[in-house]
């Protein structure tokens, strides 16, 4: 598989699998992402050249965002207090990708780019009910910093969100 920055080109086939993916988690009962994210957020992303995709045989098969901040970074009780942090958002895998280590093998290409990079911890936030990505983020090892990020959606929706991190 082939770990790269994603380009212009990849928007197209980002929008499909990450619909599909909204389309699977919303059958799933994990019912966090829209129509509008991340689904409109990728383009940004993309131009801010901060968006990497997983390629299996020239098939995007998972992507993930590399911020420098978030903005629920104040509301966590972080174990690291590194200068040189990235963020983790937006991580997808294509539906008929799941459960096969696609999701282990992105998060951990990420964190051999954050080395590369002299970054010294990476850091994700994800809603309190999202059980398989917290499984997945515990196995290769992030660890749960104490707070809660309470991301306000409108005036129905609010979406608790932990934080979790890993040391380089």
């Amino acid at each position: 598989m082939i770990f790269r920055l994603a380009d212009m080109n990849d928007l197209s086939a980002l929008k499909i699998m990450y619909r599909e993916i909204v389309e699977n988690m919303n059958l799933h009962h994990i019912e966090i992402w829209d129509d509008i994210y991340p689904v409109e957020f990728i383009k940004e992303d993309i131009e801010n050249h901060q968006f990497y995709v997983l390629l299996d045989n020239n098939q995007i098969v998972a992507g993930l965002s590399l911020c420098e901040n978030h903005d629920g970074e104040s509301d966590i009780e972080w174990l690291g207090k590194n200068e040189k942090v990235l963020y983790i958002d937006r991580l997808g895998v294509r539906v008929n990708y799941l459960r096969k280590g696609v999701g282990a093998l992105i998060l951990n290409e990420a964190i051999n780019l954050a080395r590369k990079m002299d970054i010294q911890c990476l850091r994700l936030f994800v809603v309190d009910t999202n059980e398989p990505a917290i499984n997945l983020y515990k196995k290769v090892g992030f660890i749960e910093a104490k707070g809660i990020y309470n991301e306000v959606i409108d005036e129905s929706l609010t979406l608790h969100e932990r934080g979790f991190e890993i040391l380089l």
